[in-house]
């Protein structure tokens, strides 16, 4: 990264900075509050003396306490300067000036989409900055705002400081010099709390200041913010230049608060004006009347009133600059805001100014003040109220539990408080222990440190990984009291439960209550957790349970296990034997790091305000109601002496919403998609506008009163439902690279007028007759092969594959993006790549009839496809033609006679023939044939809207480039592995637990069908004798594999040396060892794959990084992460293209109904349990739930056969099962589009058996009943679903 532009003289500023040795990293950002944000309480030290020796140097001495109880004094001494002027600002080379010396202290950005070179520009006078401040403003009037920003406001307000207002949003100051010119401006009016009506703010301030105490603070505490804050400073970098081209155009009508942002970096550490010297008090006179002594002080007391002295520093000088000023001086007021969080700090700001009796004649002017002191909420309220058009207020961080009450009174437990924050309000969560505690807790083993991961489907139950010996050990953490406030990523610390109420076994889970959510004390957890508590948590499980039912893309493999996918044990022994396993379960006692940088996206739910408040009992559902399934709540109407119900959401909703006392603030309840995330409370401003929107939002933090985390809003994506708003919604959710490659990206990349020629080391291969085949219409060909014939009978075979390696080189920005991106990502109407698309669909692609370059593995073999010998080349080759597959197929079927002389027929059949001896030689070595419910959507042309759905039809080409892509990724590996045992990039596929296979074992029993998974060779032998049994329904033995599939796990990335040999083999290919090498295009392992080759033949030396095992372990992780977001994004990307085809019409509900087979997965059978079961339409890929709505729970004539995998509905009279449904049974559906309030979902009816779906009715009026069924769902004509159903 580069550096921070720095004053002139660059190794002053590199000097170390003071508090990088004694500064806690163990911080709990959830204990945030009004004092004492940023800074550690703990290391305390005597107030330092220093005394100013020279200009030049000032030692300060600090004493601290050493682990074996004594006193150690340490002396810094510091460089000071009195030539740093006002701070540095970047500015483009050329345009700047200044004082940048050289190529020191330079920088790169970023800048409408082109590299920028930046200079350091220093502000050696106060008329320079007076110059930058008021170029940005009008100097005819107004007031020019200088902000200095302490340590909090850089890690939880960067949205606030990253905002800039567009150009487009300006468009009312065009109206309002209409009006001005028509004599309507009412800028005068008495009314009007602003002389400057007509202000629009485009940022926060005019300029910045960024001292070097807060970036150093910044970066110990938060990387990831201390990014941003540098990014920031470099995109504003040529600032400057636009401020003069717009500067005219912007300074009309009363003045605009400038064009852009500013930032200045000041180097308050070394600048001799903003030290600390002998005499200062870390206390406020407030505090001191109160009877406060002065008695240690904290380093960060120090820095504080360093960043006090540098909001000073600024102000004396703007004063008396404008003092001297005698033209002009008074027509433009400056105002320098000290922005803190802080209370504390605040309140010296004011004690540590002049008296009243020192303070200059005309200081009434400024309030007596050179600066003020500001929380950021005041300050955006303030700009809000000088330019109301100005939607700052949201973005806003949060750290309190909302004040007021509820707008609906009658759902919550206790009230919010008054005007204070927190009064009152009882805490909802344990407090976490402090940082003290933790650091010995951690130190004895008592508390143990990790990253909390939260389940796929809960944000109540997770794990954290801790190490136990050499073995990484799973510990489960369920429950809201254990949880205790931890976010998915967070860092904390866990104290392990008493082994009696640990989990009975991995799969089993237990039954919830040894573990219970809380403490393991049962009885001290519901005594803790009160009635309306127990219904939020019911209400999350519930509505969990219902996303978990929905209709939609069926799954291809299961979730990779924990062994699977990190190598971590979920079990441990707990008896000398080794026998008896369990699973370590422990509670949360503290936050060491919080993970609350990232952008959640989902949808707020609002209860109605214009609507009365009505009782308890007509709005919260009872305890039996919410004992029913979450779709229950959506579907019941409301009729005469019905009970009114309602969603999950709502009734979160209108237990946390409420307005605020300022009357322009409100709290609402943000919903993340993301189910491993809780609900967060919003205040915002623009509650009506955000609803039905799609929005992101950060979380800011957890207090313990607090029964949700606190977040502020950051943008909108747009309507809730569109193809294009989730589209980006999904991104968001999977965390897929989007965003447009940066220019130093680009920077990368061959001229425009590149050649391909050969060169030296590289073979020329370009005589022999190389032929892709790929699916219509491929752009990325990243493979390509030949087959001839050889003199002494043999055939040559050769896979070739582009060479990614020649244009991306190791280290570069270019490889650095792929190895973050990691893979391309195929969504139904678009591609995101992993390379530029210079690279993707041209340089690197194999296209027919011109030049490229590759890396070819020839074998040769004989004619029975036994291999003689291999070879690995670097090379150059001239493919002849760029088949698809139907192609490639109409060449396998063409009879002999007619392929006399057909170069590409010879070579396809050839290739053909061999693919189908090195298959069955796989197949009979164990290798599965599975399948997958994969589906392909026909979209219009214009809209990319799906007008059908196809399944893909497979030809035994593509057979036969599996097989050659399959040989050469063997082959790969096997020949890095000689080279590099310990370094390879392999790839595994883990032998499936058998519990996994369990369910679907005993469900094949019910068709006669027996299912042996010792290995993957008995399961291959299982899954063809099935074929047999089920040979009048071929679709039953796709079915079985599908399904066998599902009970995998997927395969993972893995570097060779973390695991041991056995552990290598690929379980699905019967391979010993398997990696991927045969697509670098749209994959990053299979670039490492080809460094590592071409390293082990000698023709490039390895890349420094990859012979590190830490790092091929993350880039691994990241790899596999990556890799299934794809999958995961692509499988939701054809989902909601399945909803817009089933949705059809112009309301998007029911002008898509389509009636279909479908085949029974499952069926719940389980007592007192809602009848349904789960079905797969092979015809679109659809699973979905279908639930049995008119048989009641208790109904006497439901027969449930869990035996046999099987409902019934017997003649109440006779017993006779009159119809009955059980696995892979073939049914009717209907398939249609319900509508909620946040989202769509598919449902699935039944309408054969026609006795389950309406048993209470006769047959000739099943039809009818079915229809009056499905338009009651979507709302409507429900009094006419009461006639028929009586």
């Amino acid at each position: 990264m580069t550096p921070i532009p720095t004053p002139p003289d660059d190794e002053m500023m590199a000097v170390h900075h003071p508090d990088d040795d004694d500064h806690d990293d163990d911080h709990d950002d959830d204990d945030h509050d009004d004092d004492r944000d940023c800074h550690d309480d703990h290391d305390r030290s005597p107030v330092p003396t220093p005394v100013l020796t020279s200009l030049h140097t000032l030692p300060t001495r600090r004493y601290h306490l050493t682990r074996r109880g004594k006193i150690a004094q340490s002396t810094t001494e510091r460089y000071l300067r009195d030539d740093l002027g006002f701070g540095t600002v970047l500015v483009p080379d050329g345009n700047g000036g200044g004082r940048g010396r050289g190529g020191r202290g330079r920088t790169d950005a970023t800048i409408a989409g082109k590299i920028v070179r930046l200079v350091p520009r220093t502000l050696g006078e106060v008329s320079s900055l007076w110059e930058l401040l008021t170029r940005r403003n009008d100097d005819d009037g107004g007031t020019v705002r200088l902000a200095v920003v302490d340590t909090n406001i850089l890690l939880h307000h960067m949205d606030v400081l990253e905002y800039l207002r567009d150009d487009d949003d300006d468009d009312d100051d065009d109206n309002d010099e209409n009006e001005n010119e028509n004599g309507n401006d009412d800028a005068t009016s008495p009314s009007k709390p602003n002389p400057h009506p007509r202000r629009r703010h485009r940022s926060i301030a005019d300029a910045i200041v960024v001292p070097q105490t807060a970036l150093e603070e910044c970066r110990h505490r938060s990387l990831v913010m201390y990014r941003r804050i540098v990014d920031l400073i470099r995109s504003s970098g040529d600032d400057a230049t636009r401020a003069d081209d717009k500067g005219r155009k912007q300074k009309k009508n009363g003045g605009g608060s400038g064009s852009e942002r500013c930032f200045i970096v000041f180097a308050d550490v070394h600048h001799v004006d903003t030290q600390i010297f002998h005499g200062w008090k870390g206390v406020s006179k407030a505090d001191e009347e109160e009877g406060v002594e002065d008695g240690t002080t904290t380093i960060n007391d120090e820095n504080d009133a360093r960043l006090r002295n540098v909001a000073r520093f600024y102000g004396e000088a703007l004063y008396d600059y404008r003092r001297r000023r005698r033209t002009g001086a008074r027509n433009a007021n400056a105002e320098v805001v000290f922005l803190t969080d802080d209370a504390q700090s605040r309140r010296l700001a004011s004690s540590e100014q002049p008296p009243p009796d020192e303070r200059p004649g005309d200081a009434a002017d400024r309030g007596g003040l050179y600066y003020r002191a500001r929380s950021m909420r005041d300050h955006v309220s303030l700009l809000q109220k000088e330019d109301p058009s100005l939607t700052l207020l949201d973005l806003v961080a949060q750290f309190h539990s909302a004040p007021g009450p509820p707008m609906s009174e009658g759902i919550r437990g206790k009230d919010g408080g008054g005007d204070d924050d927190s009064g009152g309000r009882a805490a909802c969560y344990p407090p976490h222990l402090s940082s003290q505690t933790l650091s010995r807790g951690l130190q004895t083993n008592r508390y143990y440190q990790g990253i909390y991961r939260s389940d796929r489907d809960s944000h109540t139950e997770g794990y954290v990984t801790i190490r136990r010996g050499e073995d990484r050990v799973a510990v489960v953490i369920r429950g809201k009291a254990d949880v205790n406030r931890a976010v998915d990523g967070d860092i904390v610390a866990i104290e392990l439960h008493s082994v009696d109420l640990w989990l009975g076994g991995a799969r089993n889970g237990g039954d919830g209550s040894d573990s219970g959510g809380g403490g393991g004390d049962g009885d001290e957890e519901k005594e803790r957790g009160s009635q309306s508590q127990t219904a939020d948590d019911r209400n999350e499980g519930h509505d969990r349970q219902t996303k978990k039912d929905d209709a939609g893309i069926a799954a291809d493999t299961a979730e990779p296990s924990l062994r699977d996918a990190e190598n971590i044990a979920e079990e441990v022994a707990v008896d000398d034997e080794g026998e008896e396993l369990r699973r370590p379960t422990a509670k949360i006692v503290g936050i060491i790091r919080r993970n609350f940088h990232k952008n959640y996206c989902g949808s707020i739910c609002t209860i109605a305000v214009s609507a009365a408040a009505p009782e308890e009992d007509d709005i919260a559902p009872s305890e039996t109601e919410l004992a029913r399934p979450a779709a229950a709540f959506e579907s019941e109407s409301k009729m005469e002496g019905e009970r009114t119900t309602m969603h999950p959401h709502d009734v979160i909703a209108a237990k946390h919403e409420r307005e605020h006392p300022d009357g322009v603030t409100s709290t609402v309840v943000f919903f993340p998609i993301d189910n491993r995330i809780p609900p967060i409370l919003l205040r915002t401003t623009q509650r009506d506008r955000l609803i039905g929107m799609r929005i992101l939002v950060s979380m800011d933090s957890w207090p313990a009163e607090s029964e949700y985390p606190l977040g502020h809003y950051v943008k909108t994506l747009g309507v809730t439902g569109t193809k294009e708003t989730e589209t980006q919604v999904l991104l968001q959710e999977f965390r897929i690279p989007c965003e447009p490659f940066p220019a130093k990206v680009l920077a990368c990349l061959p001229p425009a007028d590149y050649k391909i020629e050969l060169e030296p080391g590289r073979t020329d291969l370009r005589h022999l007759p190389v032929l892709s085949i790929d699916p219509p219409g491929c752009k990325d060909i990243d493979d390509a092969l030949h087959c001839i014939e050889l003199p002494n009978g043999n055939w040559q075979v050769g896979v070739h594959i582009a060479d990614v390696t020649h244009y991306v080189e190791a280290g570069t920005a270019i490889d650095l993006e792929a190895a973050n991106r990691s893979t391309s990502t195929y969504l139904v109407n678009k591609r995101l790549d992993m390379l530029p698309s210079l690279l993707t669909t041209d340089l690197c692609s194999l296209k027919g009839n011109v030049d490229r370059f590759a890396f070819s593995v020839l074998w040769e073999v004989t004619p029975e496809a036994e291999i003689v010998n291999v070879d690995f080349k670097k090379s150059i080759i001239h493919s002849i033609a760029a088949l698809t597959y139907q192609q490639a197929q109409a060449l396998i079927d063409k009879p002999e006679k007619d392929c006399k002389g057909d170069i590409q027929a010879g070579a396809v059949k050839r290739l053909a023939k061999l693919a189908r001896k090195f298959r069955s030689r796989r197949i009979n070595a164990g290798a599965l044939t599975l399948a997958s419910p994969e589906v392909k959507f026909v979209l219009d042309s214009e809209s990319l809207n799906p007008t059908d759905v196809q399944a893909y039809t497979l030809y035994e080409a593509n057979a036969l480039v599996e097989e050659f892509m399959l040989l050469a990724n063997v082959t790969v590996a096997k020949k890095i592995l000689r080279h590099y045992p310990t370094l390879s990039i392999l790839r595994r596929h883990p032998a499936p637990n058998r519990s996994m296979f369990d369910g679907l074992i005993q469900k094949a029993k019910t068709r006669g069908i027996s299912i042996c998974i010792d290995d993957s060779k008995k399961l291959a032998d299982s899954l063809d004798a099935a074929a047999e049994i089920t040979s009048d329904d071929p679709y039953l033995n796709q079915l079985l594999r599908i399904l066998s599939t599902r009970c995998m796990s997927p395969a993972q990335y893995f570097c060779s040396g973390e695991y041991q040999a056995k552990d290598w083999h690929h379980y699905g290919l019967a391979a010993p060892v398997y990696t991927h090498f045969t697509s670098p295009i749209r994959r990053y392992a299979d670039v490492c794959v080809h460094r590592l080759l071409a390293a082990a033949i000698g023709v490039a030396p390895l890349p420094v990084f990859l012979s590190s095992k830490s790092y091929l372990h993350d880039l691994a992780a990241n790899m596999n992460r990556r890799h299934r977001a794809a999958q995961l994004a692509g499988r939701a990307s054809v989902q909601l293209h399945t909803l817009i085809f089933f949705a059809g019409g112009d309301e998007g509900e029911g002008g898509g109904v389509k009636e279909e087979d479908a085949y029974v997965l499952d069926v719940e059978t389980a007592s007192m349990s809602e009848p349904s079961f789960t079905v797969m339409v092979p015809r679109y890929g659809i699973e979905g739930r279908v639930r049995l709505t008119k048989i009641a729970i208790n109904d006497e004539c439901l027969v449930r056969d869990p035996e046999n995998h099987r409902l019934g509905y017997k003649d109440a009279a006779t017993g006779k099962i009159m119809a009955s449904v059980s696995v892979f049974d073939r049914v009717r559906v209907r398939i249609w589009v319900r509508s909620t309030r946040d989202r769509k979902e598919l449902v699935v009816d039944l309408l054969e058996p026609k006795i389950l779906a309406n048993p209470h009715v006769k047959d000739d009026d099943v039809d009818t009943e079915m229809g009056a069924s499905t338009v009651t769902s979507s709302g409507k004509k429900k009094k006419k679903k009461q006639r028929i159903s009586k």
